[in-house]
């Protein structure tokens, strides 16, 4: 990213400058909780942030890569709407979201999903999630 994108509208639906937003955690502070990382977690895909997405991706379920960048159509991201966020224990929280996204010129194409999320240290990591893809 760019300091250009600071102060434009994030991504992530927060309707909070990108600055005040996920670029903190994008930069390196802990975000403050599992709807946070989630949202910081989006705008990561929609700027093929690789590195922060592993980073913030539990040890247990980390994927070796993601391989973003051989994506071939890279996928167009629409918007986030977060349905709910759950304290399911005292380090444990649940997300659920819809992402909406178009491959090259194709249909869009929701992503829904239940996320589970654990903090360790200060800081959240995603796990896991139950996902339902759906057709627009």
């Amino acid at each position: 990213m760019t300091a250009d994108n600071h102060g434009k509208t994030c991504v992530c639906g927060s309707g909070k400058t990108y600055g005040a937003c996920c670029a903190l955690y994008h930069e390196g502070a802990a975000a403050p909780t599992a709807e946070a990382l989630m949202r910081s977690r989006y705008s990561a895909y929609v700027f093929a942030l690789e590195d922060y997405l592993r980073a913030t991706w539990h040890p247990d379920t980390r994927p070796a890569s993601l391989n973003l960048a051989a994506q071939s159509p890279r996928p167009t991201w629409l918007g986030l709407d977060v349905k709910r966020h759950e304290i399911s224990g005292a380090d444990t929280a649940v997300v659920e979201f819809v992402a909406r996204f178009r491959h090259g010129g194709g249909r869009a194409e929701r992503l829904h999903e239940t996320s589970r999320f654990v903090r360790e240290d200060g800081r959240w990591f995603y796990v896991d999630g139950d996902i339902q893809n759906d057709r627009l």
